[in-house]
């Protein structure tokens, strides 16, 4: 029996995906790996995530910066799917510019995805906090993807 393997996406198919989804999962290193969904923007370059200042993934990072992540898209019956891993460095955003258009950049995708106001607590902030508190508080650290050594893109259909 012959085996059959997925089919490798191409670069502007793996953006596409990145663009088109919110949320994917980071993988960090520790003495097991932890694995932690985030909401995320994609520039067109780089993908930004926003952070609680707290929990097991900040430990993480600032022990090794080094990640996996990993977005997906399938049909409910999975006869439609696509999954793109890319393994690279999670850098804080420091400059205040920057930070301050990638928050901006947030807020604009959960309006425009009509995201429930739940997703305030994953950032940091109550569900009654105004979308605006994630502009003007400083309650999320802002990451950065970069360094990207891997990227893996695979789909079912050619």
């Amino acid at each position: 029996m012959k085996i059959k393997k997925i089919p490798l996406m191409t670069r502007s198919e793996y953006d596409e995906l990145i663009d088109e989804c919110y949320v994917g999962r980071i993988a960090f290193k520790g003495k097991y790996p932890y694995i932690a969904p985030f909401i995320y923007v994609f520039d067109g370059d780089f993908i930004y995530f926003l952070s609680t200042r707290y929990g097991k993934k900040i430990e993480l990072f600032r022990e090794n910066p080094h990640v996996a992540v990993e977005i997906e898209k399938y049909s409910k019956d999975l006869s439609d799917y696509r999954f793109v891993t890319l393994q690279g460095t999670i850098l804080e955003v420091d400059d205040v510019v920057q930070k301050r258009k990638v928050k901006e950049d947030f807020v604009e995708l959960i309006h425009d995805k009509n995201l429930s106001n739940h997703v305030m607590a994953a950032l940091g902030h109550s569900p009654d906090d105004p979308l605006e508190y994630l502009i003007e508080e400083d309650r999320s650290f802002v990451w950065k993807l970069v360094d990207v050594k891997s990227i893996t893109g695979i789909k079912n259909r050619d």
